[in-house]
């Protein structure tokens, strides 16, 4: 079975499993009145959103590509991780507020509810993460939505905790605190994967990808001149490209060229991981030289 598809099917798990836990959550953080149990329906709510928006880019980037789309859906993983780290982001910032008015104003909390339905959240949530974990390693959107499960997890756990110390302490205010601590985290985890998404998104040179290497590297084989405008991107999160000018030191033939071009797309993914090259091969063109020319 292709790694997508199998994917796919791990989603559609999860995202059941998200919203029995969503639907249980927010009847019993109604009933109990406790705003960490509610918070964490709502952030189980936002992981079923996510986890739908995954299963979609899921499938669309299976689609093959076409005259009108010729790099086919590839980015729409892409797109999935950077909603799902927005949301994760907004939804803590929301339960920042919600938990400061709480904290001022604290609520009796009927404990027991609280402490059931969070260890069923662990449960269930811990039961995802495990479903998602050999994805997650290896793409982007899976990852986004690894981390929604992830984080719910622990905040569920966060939530028993409060639920056991409000039962037999009456520490109400404990249950605000705890509602801010997961929001906190959730910034945390959702502001790096936002960051690595929008990068990608905007086309930016990978952090891990050194412009003046590649060029020293290129420049070492014979008949490379000068390596400039260059370009190079994540197209998605298996695919890295190179596209750039060579100028080249002799006025080769077409047949020498594609010798040259073997040799550099050799050096490019072996000590770089670029596996898509493209390079406009010149001699002695009168143009810029510079390694970043903005087109």
């Amino acid at each position: 079975m292709e790694k997508s598809k199998a994917s796919g099917k791990r989603l559609l798990l999860t995202i059941a499993l998200n919203i029995i836990i969503t639907l249980g959550q927010a009847i019993g953080g109604v009933m109990s009145g406790s705003l960490a149990l509610l918070s964490d329906a709502l952030h189980n709510f936002s992981d079923v959103l996510s986890l739908v928006f995954s299963f979609i880019a899921n499938k669309l980037s299976r689609k093959e590509a076409s005259f009108n789309y010729t790099f086919g859906y590839k980015r729409a993983e892409l797109i999935a991780a950077f909603v799902n780290a927005a949301t994760l982001i907004l939804v803590a910032i929301y339960l920042i507020i919600e938990a400061f008015k709480r904290f001022l104003h604290p609520q009796i909390i009927d404990s027991n509810i609280v402490i059931i339905l969070s260890f069923v959240g662990i449960i269930a949530n811990g039961l995802s993460v495990l479903i998602l974990k050999t994805d997650a390693d290896r793409n982007l959107n899976m990852k986004s939505a690894y981390l929604h499960l992830f984080t719910d997890m622990m905040a569920s756990v966060a939530v028993l905790i409060g639920g056991v110390l409000i039962k037999y302490y009456q520490v109400y205010k404990v249950d605000s605190i705890l509602t801010f601590s997961i929001a906190v985290y959730l910034i945390l985890v959702g502001y790096d994967l936002l960051k690595k998404s929008t990068q990608m998104l905007m086309l930016f040179t990978p952090e891990h990808i050194n412009i003046q290497d590649i060029v020293h590297e290129v420049h070492q084989i014979k008949g490379a001149n000068v390596l400039h405008h260059i370009h190079v991107w994540n197209l998605n999160e298996d695919e890295l490209h190179l596209e750039a000018h060579l100028d080249c030191s002799e006025n080769l033939t077409l047949n020498e060229f594609n010798d040259l071009l073997h040799q550099i797309e050799k050096v490019l993914l072996d000590k770089f991981g670029i596996n898509h090259v493209n390079i406009q091969p010149e001699f002695k063109k009168p143009d810029s030289k510079d390694y970043i020319v903005q087109d």
